[in-house]
């Protein structure tokens, strides 16, 4: 039996949920199809999703098809749920891309394909909805071809569009695209010989596993027309799970939830080798014995010894596993983020002010199942933030904070989350016992700037034998934290820290041979002391805040134009093109994050409800004029008496 670990994403309302449901019908795991109006869905499973009709986390579900075993995931289609997506994108053998045949290519839908083809993730396109009115078929593949690829294998065509009574027509697909990447197709198809059906397919699904191509599907979720083609192909086109059973045991947590007695739940997706139950297995933080396994397997998860590589299964005991983390070796490596991180962040408040200490417990709880949404908490103001990705998920937090754990929670206005930049070249350097220095540690950083997008990178300039090697992983790994916050408190990105300079005290003993870490260094002398080195190099460098910029477009009547100009130079948008269709204007442009939302609101007014607004980040840009500052939850090295009073309890001359 072949296994293959299927995502299924899509821009919200697209009927992502609803085709869910229609294969578990169609394989025979469910005798009707849920639905998300009536909230009676498999994978929407809290009350929250099922009340708002999106998803909100990701489900794992499992049916088969043929000789393949598919484990099913479905993700939220709403862009403020988008880390969800993201956290299941390094697990999945391929993906089913779904689009409304009546919405077409939405803001969403753009940005998942791009992240896709990126990841070289192997992917069939599925057009829903034929039977809606205003429903289109050429017209959607022009769309598909002109605003996500053009690399789309055709397979048959709809019929009776916009209609209770609308079906797909299986066909041949075409040569002309599958051509490009064989020269012997290439070949007949000039010629005009014919080619054996089984070459086509062959060829289609080895170019599909490549994601060179993507097979597009017909159908509704609704009526069932075009699922038995469509299941078909995810069989036929997608490729099956690798992995050796008997390899060392590789796997890559992509969910953790808590069960009903309030333990951890590990979702596990197994690259080779095998986990058995009471088997302790290796985590970043440690060991952890492994007390119960779930396998998905014939619609849900069903207890087992085992996870085999190419499974996806829930593991119990791992009680300090994060998302992200590998059990046993470390898996293959994909981009830390395949889409940008939240822009946005707010206060959360308690209703009630005793409440401080449980809302900051559950916010830690949420962060288990969602890391970006960046817990901040600052001691002096004794307030507590979140980062986020819009409005909407600002909503399903207090709703969970409300329903899950009882605290009515208030947020004060959402802000910008900016970043900061070095601005040219510093070094510092603290020798241990001289000029202040309190501890047993020599330390000298230089800080330089990065090319933007490279992220920051640790380097030595002293010889890796200098000192023991945790000494070095002690100062990289303080680097790192102290860069979440730069000198007007921002996360300091695509910059390149370099060790310059090392020295430590040996460990020593007296007489009786006792050791003395007052005569020795030890890890903490080196963890303490990196901050006030590397903010003084960084103050010496300068650093510049960036704001996020997304990149956006627009279309509204022709007519409204005049109208909307004015709106968005007061916003500090700047369009970049304007095109004129008929009636309707399109303008692609640039605008700030923090204006969008402003944006959004003021459009439906400006243009008769007729306006449509996409946006996604795109970078981030210098802030023009005074730099906004956050507020630090750190020992501020950056004030050296402050730093020491609170880390050593001292002031030194």
């Amino acid at each position: 039996m072949r296994i293959l670990n299927l995502g299924i994403l899509a821009h919200v309302d697209a009927g992502k949920t609803s085709l869910t449901e229609r294969l578990l019908h169609a394989a025979g795991v469910i005798d009707e199809p849920g639905s998300v109006d009536d909230g009676s869905t498999q994978t929407d499973t809290l009350a929250l999703e099922r009340r708002r009709g999106i998803t909100i986390k990701s489900a794992v579900v499992s049916f088969t098809v043929g000789d393949v075993t598919v484990n099913l995931i479905d993700t939220p289609g709403h862009p403020d749920f988008i880390a969800e997506v993201e956290r299941v994108l390094g697990v999945l053998d391929g993906a089913v891309l779904v689009v409304s045949a009546v919405e077409g290519v939405q803001a969403q839908t753009r940005i998942l394909m791009r992240t896709l083809r990126r990841l070289r993730i192997p992917t069939i396109v599925f057009v829903n909805k034929i039977d809606r009115a205003g429903a289109r078929g050429d017209g959607i593949l022009r769309e598909l071809a002109d605003r996500l690829t053009p690399a789309l294998v055709p397979m048959g065509a709809p019929a009776g569009l916009g209609t209770r009574a609308a079906g797909f027509t299986a066909a041949p697909p075409g040569l002309d695209v599958l051509a490009e990447h064989d020269e012997a197709l290439l070949a007949a198809f000039v010629d005009g010989a014919t080619v054996a059906p089984a070459r086509v397919r062959e060829v289609l699904a080895a170019q599909t596993a490549r994601a060179l191509v993507h097979p597009v599907y017909f159908g509704s979720a609704i009526t069932g027309a075009g699922l038995a083609a469509l299941t078909a192909g995810i069989a036929a086109f997608l490729p099956a799970a690798a992995g050796d059973a008997g390899a060392p045991a590789s796997g890559t947590v992509f969910k953790v939830e808590r069960g009903p007695a309030g333990e951890k739940v590990a979702y596990v997706r197994m690259f080779s080798g095998t986990v058995r139950i009471r088997e302790r297995v290796s985590l970043p933080g440690g060991e952890a014995k492994v007390t119960g396994i779930a396998v998905f397997d014939g619609g849900g998860a069903a207890e087992s010894a085992a996870l085999p590589a190419g499974r996806i299964g829930k593991l119990w005991g791992l009680n300090g596993v994060r998302i992200g983390d590998a059990v046993g070796l470390p898996g293959r490596r994909t981009p830390a983020h395949h889409f940008a991180p939240p822009s946005l962040e707010a206060v959360v408040e308690a209703v009630r002010p005793g409440a401080r200490g449980a809302l900051y417990a559950a916010l830690t709880q949420l962060a288990e199942q969602d890391p970006l949404i960046d817990v901040r908490h600052d001691d002096v103001r004794r307030e507590t933030s979140v980062s986020l990705y819009g409005e909407v998920q600002k909503e399903v937090i207090q709703a969970t904070l409300a329903e899950e754990y009882g605290l009515e929670v208030t947020f004060r206005d959402t802000t910008t989350i900016c970043v900061e930049r070095p601005a040219g070249t510093g070094e510092a350097v603290e020798v241990g016992e001289k000029d202040g220095n309190p501890f047993l540690a020599t330390i000298g950083l230089r800080v330089e700037p990065a090319p933007a997008g490279a992220g920051t990178a640790f380097r030595l300039e002293v010889e890796a034998g200098a000192m023991p090697a945790a000494f070095f992983a002690a100062v990289q790994d303080t680097v790192t934290a102290t860069l979440r916050q730069g000198l007007h408190g921002w996360q300091v990105e695509d910059c390149t820290v370099t060790m310059t300079r090392s020295g430590y005290w040996p460990r020593q003993s007296h007489a009786h041979q006792q050791f003395d870490k007052s005569m020795s260094s030890t890890g903490y002398d080196f963890r303490s002391l990196t901050p006030l080195v590397l903010m003084t190099a960084l103050r010496r460098a300068g650093t510049v805040v960036h704001e996020p910029v997304h990149r956006f477009r627009l279309e509204a009547p022709a007519d409204q134009l005049g109208a909307l100009l004015p709106v968005l130079s007061r916003l500090q948008a700047v369009p970049r093109t304007t095109d004129t269709r008929g009636t309707v204007c399109v303008l692609d442009g640039d605008i700030p994050a923090a204006r969008v939302h402003e944006l959004q609101v003021r459009l439906p007014g400006l243009t008769r409800g007729e306006g449509v607004l996409e946006s996604a980040f795109d970078r981030y840009e210098p802030v023009t004029g005074a730099p906004p500052s956050r507020s630090r939850t750190d020992h501020n090295p950056l004030d050296r008496d402050e730093y020491l009073l609170r880390v050593v309890r001292r002031v030194t001359a």
